[in-house]
């Protein structure tokens, strides 16, 4: 790896302990081979939620436009002056990462500029776009090489990516709601935010969860860990939230303490070490 390479990977390493010590974590439990290319996707999937989610006092349209196709230039010419999409570019066309993949991630950014109450089908493409494709390029690194076990995993990766943005959506709540005013469950009124209601979400959550556990335990020896690291975090969260009551999710973010991933990433890696799935 060359100089200039490096650093800009660097750059998307950086971004990704900065603002996720989680999924840090899961990524520090995959074989050294996987690592630097998730780091690059993370990279990427943050920066342009960064771009509709904060960057409120800019024409954030008009970013994301430059962004999306800055993205593409990058991809076709092998190189980038933006660190993020070097970093990014190198894993798509060295994983062979499907572009349809990159245009409904980029789509559903775009979502989150002009929707403000998502229907069933806005939500499904907002999620699939948002979420599941992040996934899927994740699972593309993963087998390169093997579209069989590609294509076999896909489902449980896609549900496992729904299953974390609905769990996203209760936690970011009270921001999402109250000071951007996006109501991603239409039928959900937060005003009046009924246990009845907060279960139904629940109930479809936990099903994701549980399609998820059967494609992670399908996984290689040399990624399953970081990926069942990420999906223990994720349900710990989600355990949390579901023992709340329903007002109480607009009014606090939860999030899962730093003493407690230390024991979720010790119990993960002893369920891995004793073949415990």
């Amino acid at each position: 790896m060359n100089i200039y390479r490096k650093n800009n990977l660097k750059c998307s390493i950086s971004t990704t302990r900065l603002y996720s010590t989680s999924f840090s974590l899961g990524v520090r439990m995959l074989d050294k081979e996987y690592r630097n290319h998730i780091y690059s996707i993370y990279g990427f999937v943050r920066y342009a939620d960064e771009i509709v989610d904060t960057f409120l006092e800019h024409d954030r349209q008009t970013l994301l436009n430059e962004f999306r196709d800055d993205t593409w230039k990058a991809i076709e010419r092998g190189i980038s002056l933006n660190p993020i999409l070097d970093s990014f570019q190198h894993t798509v066309n060295e994983c062979k990462i499907d572009y349809g993949l990159i245009t409904a991630f980029l789509d559903s950014m775009e979502m989150d500029l002009n929707y403000k109450t998502y229907t069933r089908n806005d939500l499904e493409k907002y999620i699939y776009g948002s979420a599941e494709v992040v996934g899927l390029m994740c699972l593309r690194v993963f087998y390169v090489n093997d579209d069989e076990e590609y294509n076999a995993l896909r489902y449980p990766a896609r549900k496992l990516g729904e299953a974390f943005q609905k769990v996203n959506f209760l936690r970011d709540a009270q921001d999402d709601y109250q000071n951007k005013g996006r109501i991603y469950f239409k039928d959900i009124d937060f005003n009046n935010f009924t246990p009845e209601a907060k279960q139904k979400i629940e109930k479809e959550i936990q099903s994701d969860f549980d399609e998820a556990f059967k494609g992670i335990v399908r996984l290689k020896p040399q990624v399953r860990l970081g990926v069942y690291l990420a999906y223990r975090y994720y349900l710990n969260l989600f355990h949390k939230i579901k023992f709340a009551k329903p007002e109480a999710i607009l009014k606090q973010r939860y999030r899962v303490s730093n003493p407690q991933k230390g024991v979720l990433m010790f119990k993960a890696s002893l369920r891995n070490a004793m073949g415990l799935f």
